[in-house]
């Protein structure tokens, strides 16, 4: 099939590379010329595994071409938009700028019959909406979210967990019959992972645009829940890791996302659960997300907790004091700094009066750009040469495998936070090391 993908940041980028390797021709469109002129010549504009390899595979098939010209989407069957939706400036809401420019600028090329099929996460109602704009092209407008994690978007968009397809209802809930034709243009988008067994959700557009701010909201209120029994840990002297293992085996709730530490950050959660709780007010519906509230500020108590942590490990203050920070990338496999809670606390440190060294693998050029009065390292052991304090903020291999006396060999005081709980304390502690982290005593 010729599909056109509107928007060549992470979401589009990785799934227009993805539909070309699953053999259709594909045009990506974006306003950025770098980031276009970039794409072109085959080299990924941000990290992410896997991508690089798989550029350069597609684009040499010449299934796989980019373009700043609406112009060159037209003709294509589907068309996805994959445009960013941030968090409102002074808002919770989302900021629906992009979703609405891309569709105005779409219009033009559109025929009746072609599927317009949104990806990026908006506020539920805003496919019906442009759905409206739309009407006069006679093109049908789905919903299809993406379900992807950075560090591993290539296999998530190639081998999904599931599909889902929102697609326009009559008042009975039937789908009509534009929904039906949608439905098989986009069987055919995936027909490879449908034949591997991919599970199909197809719904309303109502439900469909639901379903990714939902899950966002449910990990991270899972995340947020073992971040308050970590608070709970230390007003006790219980173990928060040993509670997390304990209560992940009940099948009802499993381990995974039971991991307390500085808690979740990035361009996803932190702005969809806000976006969240702003369209459900829109709607007369608050009381029912109300709980999110509290997700939030437990989030965001652990980097304070953090902070305050150092500040013990440092006899009462760290004015002065040296501290080394490794990672700045919100989550490892990743140089994205979006609410990175590593930089978070970083910043915090330094504005109370600590000279803070930051170093990560791949996120310094956009930590640098981010935060410009931060200190960067190219390595842990230039970042912890002659410090104070280290903290592992991003659990990144290489940091989780640190050896405790090389480290050792070059800080002024042997301090290890860890903000991630992903060392083994004994192992540090053996080595002379104070070890402190979230909820362990």
């Amino acid at each position: 099939m010729k599909i056109s993908v509107v928007g060549c940041g992470y979401l589009g980028a990785v799934h227009a590379a993805c539909m070309a390797e699953l053999g259709h021709e594909v045009i990506g469109v974006d306003v950025d010329e770098r980031k276009i002129a970039a794409l072109q010549a085959g080299t990924a504009p941000f990290y992410e595994p896997g991508l690089p390899e798989l550029l350069a595979r597609v684009s040499a098939t010449g299934r796989l071409t980019f373009s700043t010209d609406m112009a060159a989407a037209a003709g294509a069957d589907a068309h996805f938009i994959c445009v960013g939706t941030p968090q409102t400036h002074g808002e919770f809401r989302a900021d629906l700028t992009y979703v609405d420019a891309a569709t105005r600028q779409l219009a033009p090329f559109l025929r009746p019959g072609d599927v317009v099929a949104g990806k990026s996460t908006v506020p539920v109602g805003t496919a019906e909406r442009l759905a409206a704009t739309l009407e006069a092209t006679g093109a049908t407008v789905v919903w299809n979210p993406e379900f992807l994690r950075e560090g591993f978007a290539v296999h998530d968009t190639l081998h999904p967990d599931r599909l889902v397809y929102g697609l326009p209802t009559d008042e009975d809930g039937v789908t009509t019959p534009a929904g039906e034709k949608a439905k098989a243009v986009l069987d055919e988008v995936y027909a490879a992972p449908l034949a591997a067994g991919t599970p199909l959700v197809v719904t309303d557009r109502a439900t469909a645009q639901l379903v990714k701010v939902a899950a966002n909201s449910f990990l991270a209120t899972k995340i947020s829940f073992i971040n308050a029994m970590a608070e709970l840990c230390e007003a006790t002297g219980a173990d928060v890791t040993r509670l997390a293992d304990a209560i992940g085996f009940d099948p009802r709730i499993g381990r995974k996302f039971l991991n307390a530490g500085l808690g979740f950050g990035g361009g996803c959660l932190p702005k969809d659960i806000r976006a969240f709780m702003a369209r459900a007010g829109e709607l007369g519906v608050s009381d029912a997300l109300g709980f999110l509230q509290e997700i939030d500020a437990i989030n965001m108590r652990r980097r304070v907790r953090m902070v305050d942590l150092a500040r013990e490990v440092c006899h009462g203050s760290i004015v002065g004091r040296r501290v080394a920070v490794l990672g700045a990338a919100f989550k490892p496999d990743s140089d994205d700094v979006r609410d990175s809670p590593a930089l978070s606390v970083a910043a915090q440190m330094q504005l109370q009066g600590a000279h803070v060294t930051v170093t990560d693998p791949q996120a310094i050029a956009n930590a640098r750009a981010a935060w410009p009065d931060l200190r960067f390292a190219e390595t842990a052991l230039e970042a912890a040469r002659g410090a104070d304090v280290v903290l592992l903020a991003t659990e990144w291999p290489e940091y989780r495998e640190l050896d405790p006396d090389r480290l050792g060999a070059v800080v002024a005081a042997k301090a290890m936070l860890d903000g991630r709980n992903v060392l083994d304390p004994a192992r540090w502690r053996s080595a002379g090391w104070t070890y402190r982290a979230l909820g362990r005593p």
